[in-house]
């Protein structure tokens, strides 16, 4: 049978940076019943039911959030709305971090992962609980709350959707049992045969840096021989204690040592980041290879649902009150504030995640015959600030926004109410 003539939809005129296959030029892309059908320097639009002029913009491979927080509901404020942390978002594929755990994912698949729009995969959880609240209930992730067997069991037959193990190398957990539940981790992604991705720096606060004679700068040295070619260090550059940059400025000497054996790191931008030991960290070296946004409910303001007084909702007491809003591209803004290039930064929401979850077979590339997951970003120019966490503020004279992206060549506004707002240097 003769293949129909036509496209459903041309994306024309773009700037188009597809590290995959090597693109990086005005190049017009074209869909057909929900694939890429072609990337050309010239199509006809007359070969296109709909043509959509993006001249201006960047034309990105479907863009890959590696750090979501996502189990709406389940895991407490953490969890956002997946669609509005994707496709609304500009983004056609996320990754939820440690969200479902063995006992909860068949409900991250009926109620999340089906509904959505978004491409959705996980990183399971080690703890059985999964990512409740765990500042406020920190009992529940003590080595007695993993069960190695049953969740190397759920990973091996979810393998469609869970792509690696999430564990925690934080100073509250080494202080309250050691290292026992990195093990055990550990044990999991290797048995499983899947990344670990493993948060670093404070998160569950007390016991505090010291409490029983825990070093928050020990911690990297102590978990790394743990580690196997392809796992993930988490938050490299984290204003708290743990991470790549120790407690007297200096980068941790076993980075580049783990780098060089095949670890990967994630920047997990959110309420972690910091521009100060991120200037440090990059000027010795470390480049990130894959980019998170890391937003969830405690560092990003979501409105509060129609009839719900917003007092009750915005708690005055959650331990980020009044942290900035972000998202993934303003996350890719930052890192070139800090004076990586644009195809330095492209990569790293594109064909490194892919790889990172062994994907690369259907998403980052704008390969014809690929599900056509396609990011359109505004590549805004002048002065723009940016802040973190510590307040740092950093001048960008680059400010990539979303303008829609094509989820499986469904378009998509980039009309989330979290996106953050430019705001002139």
């Amino acid at each position: 049978m003769a293949e129909p003539a036509g496209y459903d939809i041309l994306l024309k005129g773009g700037h188009v940076i597809c590290p995959a296959t090597g693109i990086n030029g005005i190049r017009d892309v074209a869909v057909r019943d929900g694939r890429i059908a072609a990337v050309e320097e010239t199509i006809l639009p007359s070969s296109a039911t709909e043509t959509i002029d993006v001249s201006g913009k960047l034309v990105l491979p479907g863009m890959i959030d590696t750090h979501g927080h996502i189990y709406q509901y389940v895991t407490g404020r953490f969890g956002l709305n997946p669609d509005m942390v994707g496709v609304h978002s500009g983004v056609t594929t996320v990754i939820d971090q440690g969200g479902p755990s063995c006992m909860t994912l068949p409900g991250f698949r009926k109620f999340i992962v089906e509904p959505s729009d978004t491409r959705i995969y996980a990183f399971l959880s080690a703890y059985l609980v999964g990512g409740l609240e765990g500042h406020y209930y920190p009992n529940l992730y003590s080595p007695d709350c993993v069960d190695i067997d049953a969740t190397v069991r759920s990973a091996i037959a979810n393998r469609d959707l869970v792509r690696g193990i999430k564990g925690h190398a934080e100073i509250g957990g080494f202080a309250r049992w050691g290292i026992k539940v990195m093990e055990m981790a550990a044990e999991i992604a290797r048995r499983a045969e899947i990344p670990l991705y493993v948060h670093f720096g404070t998160l569950w606060g007390l016991p505090e840096n010291g409490a029983n004679g825990e070093d928050a700068d020990t911690i990297l040295e102590r978990v790394i021989p743990l580690l196997k070619e392809g796992d993930v260090l988490a938050h490299p550059f984290t204003r708290h204690p743990g991470g790549f940059v120790n407690q007297q400025g200096e980068v941790h000497h076993v980075i580049q040592a783990a780098l060089d054996r095949g670890l990967k790191v994630d920047v997990g931008h959110g309420s972690h980041f910091s521009y100060r030991l991120a200037k440090k960290a990059i000027a010795a070296g470390v480049v990130p290879h894959t980019l998170g946004a890391d937003m969830h409910g405690y560092n990003t303001h979501v409105p509060a649902p129609a009839g719900t007084p917003e007092e009750h909702y915005d708690d005055e007491n959650h331990p980020f009150k009044g942290q900035a809003r972000f998202s993934l591209t303003q996350a890719m803004s930052s890192m070139m504030a800090l004076g990586l290039s644009l195809e330095q930064v492209v990569p790293m929401v594109t064909i490194n995640p892919a790889k990172m979850i062994g994907l690369t077979d259907r998403v980052g590339s704008l390969t014809v015959g690929y599900a056509a997951d396609i990011s359109v970003l505004d590549d805004n120019r002048g002065r723009f600030l940016l802040r973190d966490n510590e307040d740092t503020k950093v001048v960008a004279e680059r400010l990539l926004t979303p303008a829609f992206c094509l989820r499986a060549g469904k378009k998509f506004d980039a009309d989330a109410v979290i996106l953050p707002r430019a705001v002139a240097a």
